[in-house]
């Protein structure tokens, strides 16, 4: 890596209100399938039973924040093609196609079964991970995505923007700078932080980003013919506790939030006067949210395992 990835979390501690000693981090590689290798970090101690996954573009540390807010142990995944993960000759990162290597990464680090926390295509490919393997996820946190077709929202125009920008830029600057116009915030200093993660020095000076939606071959798109409505299928068949995290200010309208309670009614919901990338926006809240459906999950298992004792 051109930087040191863990430099900005004594600071993301000190903004969360987390006391030294900080909980123990390491990057790990794990094998997916299909020859996929995966970047993850391991948090805490002991086996974790939390599990994340970001969205297109981003990478681990994008739930730094939120992980030390929960206080539980926890690995986050980078999706194939994105921070430490390899890219794909194929180009192919629909959740369908990823779904299998993240739960593979998800067992090689956590202990099962885990709550699951999904962002965006993260979100997307969770929903499919938690259908194909009900024994791995006991719990699922859905963020601001339901199977939809990716090109039609007007919402995500200006994320599409700013994912089929230019293959390199002369400084990191000058990302932050395209952030912005793209509106992604006016904090500098945390969009610096997250550009500079997710983002590599080339020998000619230039920056390229690390994930591979930024560089894809010639004359392919990732959101070109990007229909995912055919995900509802795997959404319809989830049988455990899922909590929906919608942002006021994001990319998901009122009636898809409707769609997702219809299509899965076992859906508690919940909702940030946030951006999209809540994670980002309102790290302490999403945190608090995760926690509290967790212990609510926690405590109606253990009911129903004392009501199975005695039956």
């Amino acid at each position: 890596m051109d930087d040191d990835e863990f430099q900005y979390l004594e600071e993301d501690a000190e903004r969360m209100g987390v006391s030294p000693p900080l909980p123990r981090v390491e990057r790990r590689e794990v094998d997916g399938v299909g020859g996929d290798r995966l970047g993850a970090l391991v948090w805490g101690d002991s086996a974790p039973r939390l599990a994340f996954v970001h969205g297109a573009g981003l990478h681990a540390h994008a739930w730094d924040s939120v992980i030390l807010a929960v206080g539980r142990p926890a690995v986050a995944i980078d999706l194939p093609g994105h921070g430490e993960s390899r890219w794909r000759d194929a180009f192919d990162y629909t959740p369908e196609s990823m779904a299998d290597s993240v739960a593979a990464g998800i067992r090689a680090t956590a202990e099962s079964p885990v709550t699951l926390v999904g962002h965006s295509l993260g979100g997307l490919t969770s929903i499919v991970i938690a259908a194909r393997n009900p024994d791995l996820v006991g719990a699922l946190v859905v963020i601001d995505s339901v199977p939809r077709d990716l090109g039609a929202s007007t919402r995500r125009a200006p994320v599409r923007d700013f994912l089929v920008g230019p293959e390199s830029y002369p400084s990191r600057a000058a990302i932050v700078e395209r952030a912005v116009a793209n509106g992604f915030g006016r904090d500098i200093e945390r969009l610096t932080r997250g550009v500079t993660i997710n983002t590599r020095v080339r020998e000619d000076g230039r920056v390229v980003f690390k994930h591979h939606l930024a560089n894809p071959p010639e004359g392919m798109s990732f959101f070109s013919g990007r229909d995912l409505s055919g995900l509802w299928q795997y959404a319809e068949s989830l049988r455990m506790p899922v909590l929906l995290v919608h942002a006021t200010h994001g990319s998901l309208e009122a009636s898809d939030v409707e769609a997702f309670r219809r299509h899965v009614p076992q859906t508690d919901s919940v909702e940030f006067d946030t951006g999209h990338n809540v994670h980002r926006d309102d790290p302490r809240g999403l945190a608090d949210a995760i926690g509290a459906f967790i212990e609510a999950h926690e405590a109606a298992s253990g009911r129903k395992s004392a009501e199975h004792g005695r039956s």
